[in-house]
């Protein structure tokens, strides 16, 4: 299955949806609450019915789950093999904001693991891609663009710009004590995952909530880049780290680490 899909066609996808959403970006629009209270957008909307659209007209045997999407049961959605896993505009908060710091996430996960990701920034104009044994690129650079030899003289964290825990920021704390010097950059979105993959950041720590397709598609560019997303346990003396799994019952994510 994964040998049918183009990843340039992924990319293609993706840009359209980014074209979509830029054309609400540079003007004024309505926002609105899901039941969550989190952020919706016309540029949600419409980017999802792009990418959903253009999937299904593609890769019709393959099944979608979208945060935008019609929740799809567990019992349904168990017994698949390989499915879509969309994020239409990651980083909502940041695109009403206008900072520039958000993406379009197309994941393609297998049993449990992205083994395709498309990540694209459409207001930075950047786009990170990756498929499984074929490695990963940020504007077809391969990945990674950097490499930290000395960790124990500095490390760069990154960490959220709008989501930053308590725990979060402790965890950090902690890694400053192992490094003769820290720099703490704040990113939105799932920008984040892609600077460890690209090696302007060393390390990015997510103790606090998240959900499957904030991270999909990222996670893959991350894997083939060499790094992994790490669930995280808080219990050193039972720490034995596992990669982060997708499709679950519960759709939110554990804590993790990126590194």
């Amino acid at each position: 299955m994964l040998e049918s899909v183009a990843l340039e066609k992924i990319e293609k996808i993706a840009k359209e949806a980014g074209d979509v959403i830029m054309e609400i970006y540079e003007r004024d629009f309505q926002v609105d609450y899901k039941d969550d209270k989190s952020p919706l957008t016309e540029a949600d909307t419409r980017s999802n019915e792009v990418i959903c659209a253009a999937l299904e007209k593609e890769y019709p045997e393959i099944p979608i789950l979208s945060e935008e999407g019609k929740s799809i049961p567990y019992e349904e959605r168990s017994g698949w093999e390989y499915f879509w896993l969309i994020d239409p505009i990651d980083g909502t908060k940041e695109f009403i904001k206008k900072n520039g710091e958000f993406t379009v996430n197309i994941a393609l996960i297998h049993q449990g693991v992205p083994v395709l990701g498309v990540v694209y920034a459409p207001a930075l104009g950047d786009m990170y891609k990756a498929k499984k044994d074929e490695g990963a690129f940020k504007n077809n650079q391969k990945l990674p663009l950097e490499k930290n030899n000395a960790l124990d003289k500095s490390i760069r964290v990154v960490a959220s710009k709008s989501h930053l825990s308590e725990e979060t920021q402790a965890f950090i704390d902690d890694i400053a004590k192992e490094t003769e010097q820290i720099e703490q950059v704040s990113k939105g979105s799932s920008l984040k995952l892609v600077m460890v993959a690209e090696g302007s950041a060393d390390i990015y720590p997510r103790l606090a909530p998240t959900m499957e397709w904030d991270t999909a598609a990222a996670d893959a560019v991350v894997r083939e880049s060499g790094k992994m997303t790490y669930q995280y346990d808080p219990k050193p003396e039972t720490r034995n780290p596992k990669p982060v799994i997708y499709n679950k019952e519960n759709l939110l994510n554990p804590w993790f680490v990126v590194r």
